[in-house]
């Protein structure tokens, strides 16, 4: 049996060699043109379709074509990050792997990077699964439907709204267009998991080094006598050593998604807000159960992405603040002066705690969660007012 390495899903490590995100993948460049051109397509069929319609009275569809506009635009930003932060994102898997090689001759520190990375791949599997269950249930609808392409009386039923730049006058093409539709809606949806999925593991991973590190303050100093006052000199070091890797390694994450977090909770307000708007909407309404059904898996992964983001600034938080406190309840007194002095450096370090940031501005966290939600609350009433 093959023992484990990497905190990495296989899933994610795929998913990045898809999208030309994973290094020393093969065509690389390729994959990136293929994502900035499709991607440019799309988003011009949804720009088409909003000047085309934004006179319009129907704010329902006005609002679907905005969620779908921001939630590609969004896709593209984080993809488009990944690529110029290549680097840090090498150096960030360095940093995880030499965490494994280090813990390798370790039992607590094997065994809790083992525990942390197995919850990885269990929220990550979980995320990549509701992703993708999303994006079959928004395709659905226009999948399954009957449409006459040769009715011009009606608009043709795409999985987006858009509008299609050239003439769509037979079924084959209408056809080919929405499996093309289909497809690429499970390809974005896998990309948006899967970073997400990667901060999650990540975090977690820092998590667990902080665990390990926290085990060994509290081990340590247990008796100050002959060998066992130099282990403890050793183990200070150690301790030391590992909580600025962790620092390392947590600013290299911040770095990775600050722009990130940025650009989304800029639009993840205002998605929650239309999808609400699209699922209140089509209550009382003849479709009302295909419209909901094919939003509210959408509206969820969109609340998870922002709950995923807030969830791991403020575990980041907490974790390094026990660090700090775990430092000061140990037995520092046990130890000579000049051998407990290196503990002052995890205390007074652990005073400024590490926190994942929305473009360096202001810190994710739980409350920051609430008001997002509590914003998108408030833009809701005021469009069902204006319907």
């Amino acid at each position: 049996m093959m023992i484990r390495r990497s905190t990495i899903n296989r899933t994610i490590e795929f998913m990045f060699t898809l999208f030309g995100i994973w290094p020393g993948a093969s065509c690389v460049l390729l994959r990136r043109a293929f994502w900035i051109v499709t991607i440019v397509i799309v988003q011009y069929c949804h720009y088409r379709y909003l000047l085309t319609h934004f006179y319009s009275d129907d704010l329902f569809n006005l609002m679907d074509c905005l969620s779908s506009l921001l939630a590609y635009a969004k896709v593209m930003s984080k993809l488009v990050m990944f690529w110029l932060n290549q680097r840090k994102f090498v150096e960030t898997l360095v940093m995880v792997a030499e965490d494994w090689d280090g813990n390798a001759n370790d039992e607590l520190g094997m065994r809790e990077t083992m525990c942390k990375a197995k919850l990885s791949d269990r929220i990550t599997n979980a995320i990549i699964t509701l992703h993708t269950l999303s994006a079959i249930a928004y395709s659905t609808r226009a999948i399954l439907a009957d449409v006459d392409i040769n009715d011009r009386t009606t608009e043709p039923l795409y999985v987006h709204k858009v509008e299609i730049p050239f003439n769509v006058n037979t079924q084959r093409m209408y056809k080919t267009i929405l499996t093309a539709q289909f497809v690429y809606v499970v390809m974005g949806s896998w990309a948006a998991g899967a970073v997400n999925s990667l901060l999650l593991t990540l975090i977690l991973h820092i998590g667990g080094q902080m665990d390990i590190v926290t085990c060994w303050l509290m081990n340590l100093a247990s008796q100050e006598t002959g060998k066992k006052r130099e282990s403890n000199v050793v183990r200070t070091g150690e301790i030391v050593e590992k909580h600025q890797r962790i620092i390392n390694l947590s600013e290299n994450v911040e770095n990775l998604y600050t722009h990130i977090a940025l650009l989304q909770f800029a639009s993840n307000t205002i998605m929650i807000c239309s999808l609400a708007f699209l699922i209140v909407s089509a209550i009382g309404t003849p479709d009302a159960v295909e419209q909901i059904m094919r939003s509210l898996l959408f509206y969820a992964i969109t609340n998870l992405e922002a709950f995923v983001f807030c969830f791991a600034g403020e575990y980041l938080r907490n974790k390094s603040k026990a660090v700090g406190v775990a430092a000061y309840n140990c037995a520092w007194y046990n130890l000579k002066p000049e051998d407990s002095r290196p503990l002052l450096f995890v205390i007074l370090r652990s005073q400024k705690r590490l926190a994942l940031t929305v473009g360096k501005m202001t810190e994710l966290s739980l409350e920051y969660f609430a008001s997002i939600m509590n914003a998108s609350g408030s833009y809701l009433s005021v469009m069902l007012a204006m319907q």
